[in-house]
């Protein structure tokens, strides 16, 4: 083949050339050197060849593409249509045409081709791009395929690249478009495998679709394929379509359908044997790229040819074992209501802080629960305690565990955990004074923290905060500090239980702790309640707030009628609180007191929705509520049989409740305190290594683990690579679902509620939160994007302590996330919300503005209109 930089030979190419040939190509290549796979032959024009040839006419229409908005529909459709019409009308030079024509004929005289897009930002470990760009089939003569290279060119700026690209951060002008060109095969069938489930993302499992004729009925949506499941070299499951049509190559170029003749519409178009040979073949080309692969196959007389892989970029991540074994991981994020990714930096103190060892995958933490499990004595505590609090984690381990043979039983497993309720908590003294005390040690804890820390920088600087991690995880997991809030989630349970068997009452724990003392995070929500009282008087402050962008507002505030008292309102709040933010088990997000204008659209809902003194009003309420509860309930045990031995055993745990729930906020708000001064610190240690031209960037240390931090400060050098490459993962990483469980074979499991006692329609949920309330659903993402008024119903993916500023604004939450104590169930119930949690994809199927109804006793959700 000439050497004019414009074509390549795919027997030239191979995964190291994705610039010169783009992804397919560079797949392609690759896969001609795999032994025992076969590629019809072909070659590639260059990216060269469109950087020469069609780049020049664009870049004026690019710069105007890349001021354009994803959701701006239209303007990307009217501007990708003239990109892909200039493309189009670009002449072909003779260099180029004299090279395909004679690169055709070593492919054989007059031999049919495929004509295959391959952008340089495809078929990528992260990002697909699949269906993006175009393919044609059974071109026919070197005018025909010159022109269809034309055409694959502008595929490049088709309306789904176009936004495809745009939501992944991609710069048109950083994508090149080569051209696969290969000799056309002819198949009996195609279809597509992939090498690992691509629903259950079991990687042991390859899943098979097949069709007859060529693939492009089954990608088009025209037919039914068959599916086959393969698992250890044999079919273990089968759905045979109806294949009523099929594609095939049209005489005079091109394709068209075909009917299929009725006695093979219901045949598999492949035999078992046929089915276990593309899946070992599949394992072949997934062991050679080193992860799992979704394949396009043809069978062409009795044998296939294989003519497209790419990653499966949709499938979570495993976290890596070296044992053989199976495991069972749990996620953590969906324990501390935070599933979102979390960069590096975030993972390493999180897995410093705890002592339960914990693996990564897809930038999340995960608990092996292996050894737990594999034991029959620790087995059903602890399916029945994660069961209590996520019924979809309990069904979800209850459906690995039904699987004969899956782990191996291991006798001399930990002992299960208590189970809250059960009584083998030791309590404390119900003795207020317990909680002040540790909360006065933790608070004392953290401002010796921040004077052991400050003026550090260096290595003493990370010395001191390793060795202050240690002063955290004893004030953590004081076991003083642990009875105090156990004992109270076991009264809780003791109550539940109790007062359902006696008096039929369900989820009366719910009223009964409303508005409890010591509650920092509840008592958050209302104090921001307090600053918009401040501001509302003050009209210039409020218009001055509307306008808000930036971060620095309050240094402005004090210029204005009434600013200095608003500026010292909301400074307080931040003294006190400013360490949170949402996700703030991730050290590395901003906390409040470094973007306080992400509470600006929260205070100047309060300022609209509510009245002065309504804090101390909403908590007098919930605080009448409870105790009218109390007496009620009281009073209707002692009127039953060994009333009087009943009302006494209620009492004291009403009373423990009340003295102690409010507690189990404080150990994580300390936490997070002390989060905060160690972000501080290491955003002070990350300017000073910019300056040193060590860092490029301040946020260049939050892809560091907290150990190759250390490195990077001893020796002065960070290696870029190794950062790049952390940020395209937590890019990636944020495009994935984290399931509530996973296997080691990379099997998510959801779970299921398994309930028939819900109205059809209904979305089932946990209930946490006791009442029905109806009203308007705002689907909510971000808290800066809140825009709610009285009445609404917060529906969002998942709440912890930072979204508690909007409970007080709504009358109902729906989360997708949760469980019976976590944050926002806790707080839900002390605000008198009615609540359901774990909808699984609430923000999906509930649109913004229905009207709905919420059973927070029932656990369900009903859409009204």
């Amino acid at each position: 083949m000439p050497d004019t930089g414009l074509l390549l030979d795919l027997r030239e190419v191979g995964e190291a050339h994705v610039a010169v040939v783009g992804g397919k190509g560079a797949h392609l290549g690759a896969l001609s050197r795999i032994d025992g796979v076969t590629v019809p032959p072909g070659f590639c024009v260059t990216t060269e060849a469109f950087r020469r040839i069609v780049a020049p006419s664009l870049h004026g229409l690019l710069d105007r593409l890349s001021g354009v908005a994803p959701d701006d529909r239209e303007a990307v459709r009217a501007l990708s249509a003239e990109v892909r019409r200039t493309v189009e009308a670009v002449a072909v030079p003779d260099d180029l045409a004299a090279a395909v024509t004679d690169a055709l004929a070593g492919l054989g005289d007059d031999a049919a081709c495929a004509v295959r897009s391959s952008a340089t930002a495809e078929d990528l470990p992260t990002a697909s791009f699949a269906g993006q760009q175009d393919t044609y089939l059974n071109v026919v003569g070197p005018a025909s395929v010159l022109r269809h290279v034309s055409r694959c060119w502008a595929s490049l700026f088709t309306e789904r690249a176009v936004t495809y690209r745009q939501r992944h951060g991609i710069d048109h002008r950083a994508v090149d478009m080569a051209v696969v060109v290969q000799r056309m095969v002819f198949p009996q069938a195609a279809g597509v495998l992939f090498t690992a489930d691509p629903v259950t993302s079991d990687r042991r499992t390859t899943s098979v679709e097949a069709t007859l004729g060529l693939g492009e009925a089954l990608v088009s949506g025209l037919v039914t394929p068959d599916v086959h499941t393969v698992r250890d070299d044999a079919v273990v499951a089968r759905a045979v379509g109806t294949k009523k049509v099929a594609i095939v190559p049209s005489p005079g170029g091109g394709t068209e359908e075909q009917a299929v003749d009725p006695a093979l519409q219901d045949r598999p178009a492949l035999t078992d044997a046929q089915v276990v040979a593309l899946a070992r073949l599949g394992r072949r080309i997934e062991a050679h790229f080193g992860s799992p692969q979704d394949v396009e196959w043809c069978l062409v007389d009795g044998g296939f040819v294989i003519v497209q892989s790419r990653p499966i970029t949709t499938l979570f991540p495993v976290p890596e074992t070296s044992d053989g074994e199976n495991h069972v991981y749990l996620s953590v994020g969906h324990q501390q209501m935070m599933t979102d990714p979390m960069r590096p930096l975030g993972l390493s103190f999180w897995q410093m802080t705890t002592p339960a060892p914990m693996a990564e995958a897809g930038g999340r933490l995960f608990v092996d629960v292996t050894r737990r499990l594999a034991s029959p004595a620790a087995r059903d505590g602890i399916v029945e305690v994660l069961g209590r609090s996520d019924p979809l984690t309990g069904d979800a381990l209850r459906t690995l565990l039904a699987r004969d043979g899956f782990l191996r039983p291991l006798p001399d497993a930990p002992a299960p955990a208590p189970l809250p309720g059960s009584g083998t908590t030791e309590p404390p003294e119900t003795d207020p004074a317990i909680v002040t005390e540790l909360i006065g040690q933790s608070r004392e804890s953290v401002a010796a923290a921040e004077r052991a820390i400050a003026g550090l920088s260096g290595e003493a600087l990370l010395d001191v905060v390793e060795s202050d991690l240690q002063e955290l995880r004893r004030i953590l997991f004081d076991p003083r500090s642990n009875r105090v809030f156990l004992s109270a989630m076991e009264a809780v349970e003791w109550l539940n239980d109790r007062l359902h068997e006696w008096l039929g009452e369900k989820n009366a724990a719910d009223v009964l702790t409303q508005s409890v003392p010591h509650n920092v995070t509840s008592e958050m929500g209302l104090a921001l309640l307090d600053v918009a009282d401040a501001i509302r008087p003050h009209p210039e402050v409020v218009a001055f707030l509307e306008q808000v962008e930036d971060d620095d507002f309050l240094d402005e505030l004090s210029a204005l009628p009434g600013g200095h008292g608003a500026r010292d309102a909301v400074e307080g709040w931040l003294d006190e609180y400013g360490a949170r933010c949402v996700g703030e088990i991730d050290i590395t997000r901003p906390r409040w007191s470094e973007h306080p204008s992400a509470l600006v659209p929260v205070i100047l809902g309060h300022v609209r929705n509510f009245e002065p003194g309504a804090a101390a009003r909403r908590f007098e309420q919930g605080l009448q509520e409870a105790r009218a509860k109390e007496q009620d309930v009281l009073e209707r045990l002692r009127a039953l049989p060994g009333g009087e031995e009943k009302a006494a055993e209620t009492e004291e745990r009403i009373e423990r409740v009340r003295t102690f729930i409010g507690y189990r906020e404080y150990p994580k708000f300390g936490m997070v305190r002390r989060y905060a001064v160690y972000k501080r610190a290491l955003t002070a240690e990350a300017e000073r290594l910019v300056r040193a031209g060590v860092l490029r960037t301040e946020d260049d240390v939050h892809f560091l683990r907290f150990s190759e931090l250390r490195d990077v400060v001893r020796t002065g050098q960070v290696d870029e690579g190794l950062l790049a490459r952390r940020r395209e993962a937590f890019r990636t990483y944020a495009a994935l679902t984290p399931p509530r469980v996973l296997t080691s074979d990379g099997e998510a499991l959801t779970g299921s509620y398994r309930r028939d006692d819900v109205p059809p329609g209904a979305l089932v949920g946990l209930p946490v939160s006791a009442g029905t309330v109806e009203g308007r659903a705002r689907i909510v993402p971000d808290i800066a994007q809140a825009d709610l008024e009285p009445g609404d119903i917060l529906v969002t993916a998942f709440t912890d302590p930072s979204w508690t500023p909007l409970f007080v604004a709504v009358a109902g939450l729906v989360t997708e996330v949760g469980g019976l104590m976590t944050h926002g169930a806790v707080i839900a119930r002390e605000y008198g919300l009615p609540a359901v949690v774990g909808v699984v994809d609430a923000t999906r199927l509930l649109v913004d503005g229905q009207r709905i109804r919420v059973h927070g006793t029932d656990g369900f959700v009903e859409v009204l209109a």
